[in-house]
């Protein structure tokens, strides 16, 4: 498996900053949606980097602080849950990353994204599916995302404690669709994501 064949493939093309994205967050039913942007150093390879949803959290959280340190620069960034609802997690999502590709201390001159739709950007960008089984510059922004959502979803799991929100981060779990049929909506659930739960339940 080789990590850097799109970051190397775009080098040879005459490309040095080259950013991977992802985003973390577009199917909960609570809580914003989470974007990143990295730019690793040429070469670089981190071990035991992959993509996130094949990483355990001990080990997500672990690896959180390396890229952190050995990125060339990263951005973390997200789109609310008012623009969640006012633009559809869709077009939220592509704001989330256009925030983090804008707000790089370094500049990229080519953007890669894990997906197969790119946002609106000044710069190159090309999207990959399953990019973060296959970019090792996606694989770590998906670190990056996931483990700075989660600990999002905590903090509000504090604020918000009837609904569990440290255990399911927002997603639609049994425990979950229970706890909104229980306590109905907080001020960080998606509405639109909710008209069937609720409707159930009337």
């Amino acid at each position: 498996m080789d990590w850097l064949l799109y970051e190397n493939e775009l080098r040879k093309k005459g490309y040095q900053n080259i950013c991977g994205v992802d985003e973390a967050g577009r199917g909960p039913l609570a809580g914003e949606v989470c974007a990143v942007a990295v730019i690793l150093k040429p070469n670089e390879i981190i071990e035991g980097v992959n993509d996130s949803k094949k990483l355990s959290e001990k080990k997500r959280e672990k690896l959180f602080d390396i890229i952190k340190e050995k990125a060339v620069a990263y951005s973390i960034a997200y789109a609310s849950v008012e623009e969640i609802e006012e633009l559809n997690i869709l077009q939220a999502t592509m704001l989330a990353m256009k925030r983090a590709v804008e707000n790089l201390s370094v500049k990229p001159d080519y953007v890669i994204i894990d997906g197969n739709k790119t946002p609106e950007l000044s710069i190159p960008c090309q999207a990959i599916v399953k990019g973060d089984a296959k970019s090792m510059s996606i694989a770590s922004a998906s670190i990056l995302a996931k483990v700075s959502r989660d600990r999002k979803l905590k903090e509000y799991a504090l604020q918000y404690p009837q609904y569990g929100f440290e255990k399911h981060k927002g997603y639609g779990t049994k425990a979950h669709v229970q706890a909104l049929k229980q306590y109905g909506a907080c001020k960080i659930h998606r509405k639109s994501f909710l008209k069937k739960i609720l409707d159930d339940n009337q």
